[in-house]
Order: C-alpha cells, then structure tokens, then sequence
C-alpha cells in the first residue's frame, strides 16, 4: 500500500468527469487499499479517486472515525437513483482545505454501485451517510462542495483561497 498525493483546488483533474470502472481486478484492488491508506493518514471520511489523480468512477467511504456504526463502504460505479428532503450542514473536504461551510444537500437518498467484488450494491442513507455519498459521488461528476455555495459565498471562498495562495508564494 501507498499514500497518494491528494489533489487540491483548483487542480484540473477536481474538475474533470470520472469514467466508469468496466473491470475489477488487481489494479482497481490496490487503488482502493491506498485510497484507504490515503483517506486514513489524512484523517478524512471518504475520499473519491479523482481526488488522487485516477479518473475512475470509484469512492471509499468510512465514517467510524465520526463515531457512525455504518461499515467501510467501497463504491464503485455509484449512482444516486432517489433523493428526498433537504438538509443543510456543514462540511469540509481533503482537496480545499482550511475551509468549511454549510451546504444544502438532499436528506435521504438511495444510491446503486458495485462493491469491490463486483456484486451489485444498494444503500439507502439518511444523515451523515447521504451528505457523505453525494459528496462523494459529486466528486466523481467533476463537482466540489463549493460548487454548491450560493453566489456570495463562492466569490467569498475564492478572495480567501486568492489571498492564501498570494502569502504562501
């Protein structure tokens, strides 16, 4: 197992559309144990494979370290077939880091993939589960979480990331 460099705003590849995993085998074995390892040693909750640099349709997600019961869940393929309510929290994420903020999300969903054996996969999720998987799976349609700020809150996000990236030079 490997860590992998994570990907961070306003990299291309955060941008860009994954392509669907069409053969599970040894190589897709590996991307998910180092994502994994990747995830863990950063300390994040789910981690989509763009944010890696692999443009596969591919997420891991595990939310024991948010004291959830729900289990390690690999995804490969994810599609968000149902979604009802809304909610809004906050969130964070491993490719913007150092910045949180409140977004709006359905409240429950249902979502079908793969797991890493290539059985079919379906989860229906409420709370911190269903922000986690759409997260995760925006992250796969080429989306971050502050795509999803309202207008206001965006240019505010991009002044402060501006401004950073200046001091940091």
């Amino acid at each position: 197992m490997a860590l992998l460099d994570i990907k961070k705003y306003p990299e291309n590849v955060l941008k860009a559309k994954t392509l669907p995993v069409t053969d599970i085998n040894v190589d897709i074995q590996h991307l998910v144990n180092d994502m994994l390892e990747t995830m863990y040693d950063a300390g994040g909750i789910g981690l989509a494979a763009n944010q890696v640099g692999i443009l596969k349709r591919l997420c891991v997600i595990d939310l024991r370290a948010a004291n959830e019961q729900t289990p390690l869940i690999v995804l490969i393929n994810p599609e968000i077939i149902e979604k009802t309510g809304i909610a809004e929290a906050e969130e964070g994420c491993l490719s913007v880091p150092d910045y949180r903020a409140k977004v709006r999300r359905a409240e429950q969903i249902f979502v079908k993939g793969m797991d890493i054996t290539g059985r079919l996969v379906e989860i229906e999720a409420k709370d911190l589960l269903a922000r986690v998987l759409q997260h995760e799976i925006d992250h796969l349609d080429g989306f971050l979480f502050i795509d999803r700020l309202t207008p206001i809150k965006k240019d505010f996000f991009k002044k402060q990331h501006k401004k950073k990236s200046v001091k940091n030079r």
